[in-house]
């Protein structure tokens, strides 16, 4: 592919988007709208949610107008390619996940990498990420801290993991964060509450910035003793002392 010179080239934005069901004002600041509002290329995670976000974000917007390519876990290295061609052409491309920021645990990181690549400026907007916001209200130690993500679907797999992330923690005083599939939460916090320390602190924090926002805190020994359900919604779960 020939490469057009660095003024000639797009730039990719990072679009933040909600983390739940919530109003725009309360989460994304104007800019963001603004910013969306002079794009017309886009590479998002789910196409359909992603027109309902925009026009949601920039009312005015004929969205049939707009183009839309898909990037996900499906999406394979060789397809990433063809994504920077707007950009190459001299298009502002912005990037939506489903969710919070782009980039952060989402597929997205990938168009990202390429177009760094290419030299293409990008420029990350200020949204909503439901890690750094738990890890806020946790409590737990800020300045060193590993996001895991999913852990293994196999039982023997994921307690081996919960107890190797839970070593972490104590050997480098280092806050652990993972998260799970709305369904799986439960069976996530049962495994967390048999592994871990009985010392061992637990912060679960689900439908962040929602009007369900849920943050609670205690320590295994705690959490066993109150029969908690943790909700089938957006969750995430940090472990520290």
């Amino acid at each position: 592919m020939t490469v057009p010179p660095s003024d000639h080239r797009g730039e990719l934005y990072l679009i933040p988007n909600l983390l739940g069901a919530t109003s725009i004002d309360s989460s994304l600041p104007p800019l963001v709208a603004a910013i969306t509002g002079n794009i017309s290329h886009f590479v998002v995670e789910e196409e359909r949610s992603a027109r309902r976000f925009i026009k949601l974000l920039c009312p005015d917007r004929v969205i049939r107008d707009l183009s839309f390519k898909v990037l996900n876990e499906h999406t394979k290295s060789d397809e990433v390619e063809s994504l920077t061609a707007p950009l190459l052409a001299g298009h502002n491309v912005g990037i939506i996940s489903e969710a919070g920021c782009p980039g952060i645990a989402d597929p997205g990181a990938d168009l990202v990498r390429r177009a760094h690549e290419l030299g293409i400026t990008v420029r990350p907007l200020v949204g909503p990420c439901s890690m750094t916001l738990a890890l806020m209200a946790s409590g737990f130690n800020g300045q060193r801290w590993r996001f895991l993500g999913y852990l293994p679907i196999e039982a023997g797999a994921r307690k081996d993991t919960i107890r190797a992330i839970e070593r972490d923690l104590y050997d480098h005083q280092e806050t652990q964060i993972v998260m799970d599939t709305p369904y799986r939460n439960q069976r996530l916090f049962e495994e967390l509450l048999t592994v871990c320390r009985a010392e061992t602190r637990i912060c679960i924090a689900s439908a962040l910035t929602t009007l369900q926002e849920s943050i609670s805190v205690h320590s295994v020994t705690e959490w066993r003793s109150m029969g908690v359900t943790v909700p089938k919604s957006p969750a995430i779960f940090l472990l520290g002392r």
